[in-house]
C-alpha cells in the first residue's frame, strides 16, 4: 500500500514493545469502532487493509443509525471510536464531555439522493417531482425515521419545499426505515416508489439515483470522526484514526462513493 504501510507496522512494532496493543490476558487487542451503517461495505475494506498492516489490533466494527449508535454509547456501551453521519451525534458527545480532546475531524462527505427501483415506475425523476406527487398522494416514499441523519436530512429536504412530514405520514405516503439500508432494501424490492437515501448506499444496492439533494436543500453531509475519552485502547485507536485519514483509506471511501476530506 504506497508508503503508508511501513509507516503502521513501525508504529504496530512500537506500541507491541510498549505494550500498547496487547490486551491485560496478553493476547491482541480488540478495537471497537461504531459506525454509520452507510459506511458498511467501505469501511469493511478499510479494516481489512489496516488488519493486513497490523495484525496484532483487531478491529471490530459495529455498524447501525448513528443516533442508535449515539444512544448505545451513552449507555455505557464499549467504543474506542465514533464515525456518525452527522455532526449532530457527534455534537452530543462533545457537549458531554465524552470525547477525547483534539481527535475530532471531518472525516468524509457524502451526499443525499433520490432512489428509485428499477424501471423507476413511479416515474419520480427529481426532488421538485418527488414534492409534487407526495402533494398529490401519487407515490410512496421511503425515508429514515426523524432519529437518524438520513431522516434528518429528508425532514430538511421537506421544508424546504414546504411540506409538513406529519402530513405526509398521516395521509400514506411516507414509510421510515430505522436506518438508511433498511430504507435502501425497501427501494430495492420495490415495496416504495422511491426513498430518500445516500449516493453510497444507492452504489453499494445497485439503485438508480435521479436526483441529488442540493447543500440548499439540506445542508452538506458530513461523517465526523473521533476518539472517545474513555477508550480501552487510545493509542490503538489514535493509529487507527490516522489510518482513516490517509491517501490509501481515502481511495477506499473515494470508489464507495463519498469525497474524503482530509486525503
Amino acid at each position: 500500500m504506497k508508503k503508508i504501510l511501513p509507516l503502521i507496522l513501525a508504529l504496530a512494532l512500537s506500541l507491541s514493545a510498549c505494550g500498547g496493543t496487547e490486551s491485560p490476558a496478553g493476547g491482541t487487542a480488540e478495537l471497537h469502532v461504531f459506525a454509520a451503517s452507510s459506511m458498511m461495505e467501505a469501511l469493511d475494506q478499510v479494516i481489512g487493509l489496516y488488519q493486513d498492516a497490523v495484525p496484532n489490533v483487531a478491529v471490530v466494527p459495529t455498524y447501525d443509525s448513528s443516533g442508535a449508535l449515539l444512544t448505545q454509547i451513552q449507555e455505557g456501551a464499549n467504543c474506542d471510536l465514533f464515525i456518525s453521519a452527522a455532526p449532530k451525534q457527534m455534537n452530543a458527545l462533545e457537549e458531554s464531555g465524552s470525547l477525547m480532546e483534539g481527535t475530532r475531524l471531518d472525516l468524509l462527505e457524502n451526499k443525499v439522493v433520490l432512489a428509485v427501483p428499477e424501471g423507476n415506475p413511479g416515474g419520480v425523476t427529481s426532488f421538485d417531482r418527488l414534492a409534487e406527487l407526495l402533494e398529490r398522494g401519487d407515490v410512496l416514499l421511503a425515508a429514515g425515521n426523524s432519529d437518524v441523519p438520513a431522516g434528518q436530512y429528508t425532514q430538511k429536504i421537506f421544508s424546504y419545499y414546504g411540506l409538513a412530514e406529519a402530513v405526509l405520514a398521516g395521509s400514506g405516503v411516507l414509510t421510515c426505515g430505522s436506518n438508511v439500508k433498511e430504507v435502501a432494501t425497501q427501494v430495492s424490492e420495490g415495496m416504495v416508489d422511491c426513498g430518500v437515501i445516500y449516493a453510497t448506499d444507492a452504489l453499494s444496492a445497485g439503485l438508480t439515483a435521479t436526483d441529488e439533494a442540493t447543500a440548499e436543500m439540506c445542508g452538506q453531509v458530513i461523517y465526523p470522526a473521533a476518539m472517545l475519552k474513555d477508550a480501552a485502547h487510545p493509542e490503538e485507536a489514535r493509529a487507527f484514526l490516522d489510518f482513516l485519514a490517509t491517501p490509501e483509506a481515502g481511495d477506499v471511501f473515494a470508489r464507495a462513493g463519498f469525497t474524503p476530506l482530509n486525503k
